[in-house]
């Protein structure tokens, strides 16, 4: 961690993390609240979600995008354009006006998406392949210390001055966030045109997360994890009620617990990924979550805190895992788009499974779903560390060793299988939670591409053969020239 914040580019980076992501968790609290105070509806009042994570099915899209341009200007344009944009909210007075604040919020959702598969590229040209596990770890240390402390700030300032008060805090961010990204020393070259059309080059990210067997695992268990994520979330409420027999207020409680977790989680995960590497650490994450969430079918406090703490640290650790293996194996110029296409499909099926618990609670024992869950992981665990090794394990695409891989023997070659059957690990990926986006994706002809992408900025975070990056000695990242995830889930 320390070598991470020694270092004045990434210490930079996080700062404009760190101020933005407080000024998005206020206005994600805070414009629910708005929305029900100015209508009455808790459905309207629950679009507000909807409005922020839609655009996350169209990350390949804005992820192709954001490798047509140079990152850095795209970074500081976009937040300026959102500080011009969130004053507009000062003209919503009434109900009538509600329309105007799901739009901000939806160019909002948007440019999020965009900045995360932009940041995957600049995270990849500024900080070196030593440090980015413990980057992304700090990086979600970041965004969950800011999401126990913004909203409560939020609602602060939306109780006493209303909710233009909160757009304004939020503007103050993107300004923020506009100048640490402007202050970054990378140079990035201009990227090259691109060779194909739209089309060819957003399924490029998709294609690239195929080809690459532990990418195709990780991407996979990272989906699986937001699934069980989404049906175990949707208990909260109904295990509060019926379990705690606590006030629908004391959720928050269970919140700050969870966030807690996620803190510390993020402050050792760059370590504990080194030295299991991210196949295992994935795994582990997994078992902890889903460990975590069926030990809350147990109505007992000490027991439900327990549950909560181990969620906030494995959920986390997955999510980690998977986008810093999309960005150590991802080539510079096609990070965006693969960062973007892994956020895709790791983070839509939490929407789906929300969904989906919902109905569940409403007909059956919450105490089912979270035992349910609680089973699945081990099984997804499995999955992920079956016996057979995966090329990826053993080097990244700047044929550096991975974290926790085989050290090459003698003969050039190393100790672990040097690939994977495609289409065996096709099958493992579809057994792990059935993503179509991955399945369906067509694969080129003949060997892998000179050059792959990575994943969302996100995770936190998100390397195929061919060129890969230059060395560059830790904290030394200041010129590191860039050529072309999060992540995950921003700015």
């Amino acid at each position: 961690m320390r070598r991470v914040l020694a270092d004045r580019v990434a210490a930079t980076y996080l700062g404009g993390v760190l101020v933005s992501g407080f000024g998005d968790s206020a206005m994600m609290l805070v414009a629910g609240v708005w929305v029900k105070t100015l209508t009455g509806s808790s459905s309207l009042a629950a679009a507000v979600t909807i409005c922020m994570w839609a655009p996350v099915l169209a990350g390949p899209v804005l992820g192709a995008f954001a490798d047509r341009v140079r990152r850095r200007p795209l970074l500081v344009g976009v937040n300026v354009v959102l500080a011009v944009l969130l004053p507009v909210l000062l003209l919503v007075h009434g109900s009538r006006d509600i329309w105007l604040l799901f739009v901000v919020l939806a160019v909002i959702g948007a440019a999020i998406v965009l900045t995360d598969a932009a940041e995957a590229g600049l995270v990849v040209a500024a900080v070196p392949p030593a440090l980015r596990g413990d980057f992304n770890g700090l990086r979600m240390t970041v965004n969950e210390a800011m999401k126990l402390v913004a909203p409560l700030a939020g609602a602060g300032l939306f109780v006493r001055f209303g909710g233009g008060a909160v757009a304004l805090l939020d503007a103050v961010t993107f300004v923020l966030a506009a100048l640490a990204f402007a202050s970054l020393r990378v140079r990035e070259p201009r990227p090259a045109p691109p060779e194909s059309g739209w089309r060819e080059q957003t399924a490029e990210g998709l294609r690239h997360l195929r080809r690459e067997p532990l990418l195709r695992r990780l991407v996979a268990a990272g989906a699986v994890a937001m699934l069980l994520s989404g049906v175990s979330s949707a208990a909260i409420y109904q295990m509060n009620d019926a379990g705690l027999h606590r006030s629908p207020a004391f959720v928050g409680v269970l919140y700050a617990v969870q966030g807690s977790g996620s803190i510390a989680a993020g402050i050792v995960a760059g370590a504990a990924m080194r030295r299991l590497g991210e196949r295992a650490f994935a795994a582990v994450g997994l078992l902890l979550f889903t460990t975590g969430a069926a030990v809350r079918a147990v109505p007992d406090l000490p027991v439900v805190f327990a549950g909560t703490l181990a969620i906030g640290v494995g959920l986390p650790w997955v999510i980690v895992a998977v986008f810093t293996a999309v960005q150590q194996r991802t080539p510079q110029e096609m990070v965006g788009r693969a960062s973007a296409a892994a956020g895709t499909v790791v983070f839509a099926p939490n929407a789906l499974a929300t969904a989906l618990g919902a109905g569940l609670v409403a007909f059956a024992d919450y105490r089912l779903q979270l035992v349910a869950v609680g089973l699945a992981g081990p099984v997804a665990a499995w999955l992920l560390l079956r016996a057979r090794a995966v090329a990826g394990d053993a080097a990244a695409p700047d044929g550096s060793a991975a974290p926790g891989s085989a050290a090459p023997d003698s003969s050039g070659g190393l100790d672990a299988p040097a690939a994977l059957d495609d289409a065996t690990a096709l099958e493992d990926a579809a057994a792990l939670g059935g993503t179509p986006a991955l399945d369906d994706a067509p694969v080129p002809h003949g060997a892998a591409a000179p050059g792959a992408p990575v994943g969302p900025g996100g995770s936190t975070p998100r390397s195929a053969q061919g060129e890969g990056l230059p060395e560059v000695p830790a904290g030394t990242v200041a010129d590191h020239q860039v050529d072309p995830g999060d992540t995950g889930a921003q700015r």
